[in-house]
């Protein structure tokens, strides 16, 4: 679920603590709210920044969540599992459908604060529950949510690596952090610039 896609920037960026505002994907009923978070780390650890042997960091790279619709389809999949007491499902007819579509925006930050880079990308998943030809209903959501997050990176990743020599000189230049995750050793954290933000709840065709 969390494979990050192989490519990498051309010129990778310097050590950056990476953060995540999932926004409208939180769910507290369930571990999906990690989901977000440990695939953006796979993708910077492995694609997006140089390997560090020390503590220093020269800013963060924060993805934000803005927006997501999050549905579910299939009603008629329903009533004919229900006709056929469930043995459609054992033919290979999906049970329901999960869909999400979702923007995100990933901001670059140097250590004083500063916003260097601002890249959005959309992505859009439709995840099948079946019973031996899909993914059950507690993974279906979560997958569903991933997939679109990965779409969403792959846009975000072409705008980033034509930016990134530019971001690295401006990154390196500006310094690591004083302080441990924090600009200048002041102990504020840094907030992303105002964005607009939806949090649809879930809702079925």
């Amino acid at each position: 679920m969390f494979k990050p896609n192989p490519a990498a920037l051309t010129t990778r960026l310097p050590a950056l603590e990476v953060a995540v505002e999932n926004g409208p994907l939180n769910r507290v009923e369930d571990e999906a709210t990690t989901d977000p978070i440990q695939i953006f780390q796979r993708e910077a650890k492995q694609n997006l920044l140089e390997p560090n042997d020390s503590s220093a960091k020269f800013g963060y790279m924060k993805l934000q969540v803005t927006e997501a619709w999050i549905t579910r389809g299939g009603k008629g999949f329903h009533v004919i599992q229900m006709l056929g007491m469930l043995t459609p499902s054992l033919l290979g007819i999906p049970i329901e459908y999960f869909r999400t579509k979702l923007r995100a925006e990933l901001q670059v930050i140097d250590a004083n604060g500063e916003v260097v880079g601002s890249y959005i990308g959309t992505g859009s998943s439709n995840v099948r529950v079946a019973m031996y030809h899909g993914y059950s209903q507690t993974a279906a959501p979560r997958l569903a949510d991933a997939e679109a997050l990965r779409q969403a990176l792959a846009q975000i990743k072409p705008q980033l690596d034509s930016a990134a020599t530019r971001l690295r000189t401006h990154l390196i230049t500006a310094g690591p952090m004083l302080g441990e995750g924090t600009p200048d050793g002041t102990g504020q954290e840094i907030e992303l610039a105002p964005a607009a933000a939806s949090t649809t709840q879930p809702h079925e065709d």
